[in-house]
């Protein structure tokens, strides 16, 4: 096996040391590519409760709607079908 020099450990740990470099900046890249995630997912999220808001009070709406159409319903009594043939004939 040869000698091991400090000139060999030196450029052996100034190899590793690059290599490390590289990899904080990647990590680093990582991780901002997680927080975007991150407020993309947060950001869907809110949209998705402001949806259930909004199909909320449109039920509630359609809810009071429907039950306006049913009293109005019972005051008028029975309805007659629709006859779209003329009462009156002219010859």
């Amino acid at each position: 096996m040869g000698d091991v020099t400090n000139e060999l450990l030196y450029e052996v740990l100034k190899s590793m040391q690059g290599r490390l470099d590289k990899l904080e900046a990647g990590q680093s890249e990582i991780r901002q590519e997680l927080i975007s995630i991150r407020g993309h997912m947060i950001a869907i999220q809110q949209d998705t409760h402001n949806i259930y808001g909004m199909l909320g009070r449109h039920d509630d709406r359609l809810e009071r709607i429907e039950r306006r159409l049913e009293l109005r319903e019972l005051a008028e009594g029975p309805q007659k079908p629709y006859d779209p043939s003329p009462n009156d004939q002219n010859p």
